[in-house]
């Protein structure tokens, strides 16, 4: 994936590319070097959630502008990445066309999101929309989220702890906040909450 992003960037007269890193050390230690005007990053990496990156790179480099390019549905998570620092996102699937109309709108200094998400933001921005209408699942912090998506893909507490670099306890407290936040009783009700809403991406449940 990385190897076709370079050679599409590479084919562009208006655009260089500067590097690669497989995960979010590699890439810290690339961009001191490097130094580049955008960042295409995925929510899903090895050794450290997408969002925290994000954050990580905002704090680290306020000027650096952050595409995210992934698989995951954007209903899901687009607006959770901006809010973590990133200036747009685009799905793989979008094509390289719409990828580099997104890099060049980013690097304008506009925000890219797809038509439909742009228009859902609007959407819940709007005072027609029914107070308390939004999902449940956006009530959860970033962490949360990220926990909350692990459970549903099936991964016990000890395998979140180290997905995530926290400690099993950490990750029990964060458990309880959302079954808390979502109104759920037990462990067996939130791990099937987490995997109807994992196997239905998209969904409100």
């Amino acid at each position: 994936m990385r190897a076709g992003l370079a050679q599409l960037i590479e084919r562009q007269p208006d655009l260089a590319f500067c590097g690669e890193a497989g995960n979010p050390a590699e890439a810290f230690r690339e961009l001191a070097q490097a130094a580049p005007d955008l960042v295409l990053a995925d929510i899903t990496m090895p050794g450290r959630s997408g969002l925290e990156f994000i954050k990580d790179l905002s704090a680290q480099y306020p000027d650096l502008l952050v595409l995210v390019v992934s698989m995951h549905d954007e209903a899901i998570y687009a607006e959770r990445a901006l809010r973590s620092g990133a200036r747009g996102y685009i799905m793989k699937e979008a094509g390289g066309d719409n990828l580099l109309a997104a890099i060049r709108k980013v690097l304008r200094g506009e925000i890219y999101v797809s038509p439909r998400m742009a228009a859902s933001v609007l959407d819940g921005l709007s005072a027609r929309r029914p107070r308390g209408s939004s999902s449940p699942i956006e009530k959860l912090t970033d962490r949360e989220f990220e926990v909350f998506r692990l459970i549903g893909q099936g991964k016990s507490t000890r395998d979140i702890s180290e997905l995530l670099h926290l400690s099993p306890k950490t990750v029990d407290v964060h458990r309880s906040h959302i079954k808390e936040k979502l109104g759920l009783t037990g462990a067996t009700a939130l791990v099937h909450r987490a995997v109807r809403w994992v196997e239905t991406p998209g969904s409100e449940a």
